[in-house]
């Protein structure tokens, strides 16, 4: 969810919460998940990462990688332009990178990236996970990983998005809507909802 498609994506995870019990367990796990990922192009096998779109991108990146270590972020992984074989050179290569340690009011937490990298914090209360996961300007998606369907029902419903997946990610009937919420749009598309886009209503009053 953070470095697919090197996190070209809007529905990209680039904030992640984790209670705070298992937070190094899976900051640990995560890290192992990204040193894993292969830069190279698409058309190879073992390449799992691929490269930014352009130069203009890159930079974009790039210059949230050094607002986050000026800020004052651990650096779990990653932060700069990985290695790759000569003649992949010229492409426009970034690092998947995973930050820690960053208050909530950091760039890199608040604004759309649109690059293969997250930030992770811990939570001690759900109350606390859920005000902080709807403390953004953006309302896509968000994905919940719990093995209470209860609380899985209970926190989704107080998610301010468009789209809730639990226990997955990016998995998704073409028939059920799509669409976010406050900056990140209005309207749905998908199945008999695609059909608004395409209808003007009209309203005639009669005063009888």
């Amino acid at each position: 969810a953070a470095f697919a498609n090197c996190g070209q994506v809007c529905l990209g995870t680039e904030r992640v919460y984790v209670e705070r019990r298992i937070f190094e367990q899976f900051v640990n796990a995560i890290k192992d998940k990204a040193h894993g990922l292969k830069a190279g192009p698409p058309d190879a096998d073992e390449t799992t990462i691929g490269p930014m779109v352009s130069l203009q991108q890159r930079s974009k990146v790039l210059k949230y990688y050094k607002d986050a270590a000026e800020q004052g972020a651990e650096i779990i992984s990653g932060g700069g332009i990985p290695d790759v074989p000569s003649k992949y050179s010229d492409g426009y290569w970034v690092e998947p990178t995973i930050w820690t340690g960053l208050p909530e009011d950091s760039s890199v937490i608040k604004e759309e990236i649109f690059g293969p990298c997250c930030h992770i914090a811990p939570f001690d209360e759900e109350e606390d996970a859920i005000n902080r996961a709807n403390d953004t300007d953006y309302g896509l998606c968000t994905t919940i990983w719990t093995q209470d369907v209860a609380r899985a029902h209970r926190v989704a419903e107080q998610i301010d998005v468009g789209i809730t997946w639990v226990n997955c990610w990016f998995l998704r009937d073409l028939r059920t809507s799509f669409g976010g919420a406050k900056g990140s749009g209005i309207g749905r598309e998908g199945g008999i909802h695609s059909l608004e886009f395409y209808t003007e209503l009209r309203n005639i009053c009669l005063k009888l």
